[in-house]
Order: C-alpha cells, then structure tokens, then sequence
C-alpha cells in the first residue's frame, strides 16, 4: 500500500473515529477537508450484502444525477442516416460508423458508446478493447437504442452507470467538490434510490452494509448506512 502524504494525514485526523454522519454533515466534511490544488471529484462508496460471484446477485443500473457530475461526457454515437443525424443534433462529440475502424486502430478518446442495434454487428467484435475498460454499450444500459437523441441528452445531463464489483462495492462519482453541499447531497439521494431499486430479490440481510463519501484525494467519511436500510426493506 502506497504510504499516505501528511496532507491526507491531517485530513484524515479530522474525521472523528466512530461516528457517523448524516448526508449534508458528511459531504460538507468531505469539502472541508479536501486539499488537493484542482477541484476534486466526489466519490460515493457503498458496500451491499451480495455475492456477485452469483448470477442473481449482480447489481447494476443507470441513474441521472440531478446536478451531472461536473464532468465533461465525451458520447461517441456509431450509428448511420437519420439515427447518426439525430445524434449530432443531441450533442453527440463523434458520430458515425467509421469509427469502429478507428478503435480497433486504437483511437479511444472518448467516455461513453451509444449504438443502434443495426449497428451490433460493427460493434460487437470491439467487444475485447471496449469490454475490458467498461466502455462496451448495452441494452440495460440505455447504449444501445434505436432513441439515440435521448440517450445522449441522458449522458450529457449526468447520467452515469453502476455496476457492483467482485468485493461487493459499488463506486461512482457524485459531483466535484466546489458544488454546493445541497447538490452533491441531492446526487447522492439519487445515486442511492437507484442503488435501493436496484436490490436483487437474492440479497440478503442488510443490502446496505456501508457508505462512504470522500473526495479524490481525501479520507473517506462515512454515512450512518441505516438511512438507506430502510428504505430498502
């Protein structure tokens, strides 16, 4: 494990060791204590009771973020005629079939995939470069869709994927740290409504095991998880 710089010690000294924060308490902590010399992302951390060594367990799921994520989306839409023109209309950045030459020459400047079903066939054999950096569109994710307008507008308004890890984790940023504490907090209602919603009927005990919010650079600060328990019974 990499040592931690005295910066992020202090931070992390801060933190009271036991307690549990409410959500505007704990994102207010979060930006009082980052330090980083760039505005930060917010990360939010959950650990659910799930094996996701098992096909029914497997939690995954879209949500828009009310507030986007202060990240600028690059959307590449390979698609043709009118679906490609809808796209560009939408704010896709590239657009067009040929790009699928362009990734397989190694091009991968941008952050989300939309297709059109008629397009699989092109895009299916990206499967081994896009897969593997979690990049590959789908159906569950919205990404692949005959609606290719929405699906941009969606992506460029804050929506993001989540899918739980082989730990059982579920990570995703909510925001930067220079937003207001009542937008990262309304970000993070949402991410965990949609993680709520998304509990499998195998899940057991308590789905939401813990929550932590930091930002890039700085300690986790964890989120009383029973806030969230009850929502999910």
């Amino acid at each position: 494990m990499a040592k931690k710089g005295k910066k992020y010690l202090d931070a992390r000294a801060k933190v009271p060791r036991g307690v549990k924060f409410d959500p505007l308490q704990a994102l207010e902590l979060v930006k009082e204590l980052s330090f980083a010399g760039f505005d930060e992302s917010v990360e939010l951390a959950t650990r659910l009771s799930v094996d996701p060594r098992q096909a029914d367990q497997i939690v995954r799921g879209t949500v828009v973020l009310p507030h986007g994520t202060g990240k600028v989306t690059r959307v590449l839409v390979i698609a043709e005629g009118e679906k490609a023109q809808e796209a560009e209309a939408a704010g896709a950045d590239f657009v067009g079939s040929d790009y699928t030459q362009k990734i397989q020459e190694g091009w991968l400047d941008f952050d989300v995939v939309v297709t059109t079903p008629d397009q699989m066939g092109k895009v299916g054999p990206l499967g081994r470069i896009l897969g593997p950096r979690g990049l590959m569109p789908t159906p569950k994710a919205g990404t692949v869709t005959m609606d290719v307008a929405r699906a941009v507008s969606d992506i460029k308004a804050g929506k993001i994927e989540f899918r739980v890890d082989r730990t059982g984790n579920v990570h995703a940023p909510i925001g930067r740290v220079s937003f207001d504490v009542e937008k990262l907090e309304e970000n993070l209602a949402a991410f965990m409504d949609a993680i709520v919603r998304a509990r499998p009927a195998a899940a057991k005990g308590g789905y939401v095991q813990s929550v932590t919010v930091s930002s890039t650079m700085g300690p986790g600060v964890p989120l009383d998880e029973h806030i969230y328990r009850r929502r999910a019974a």
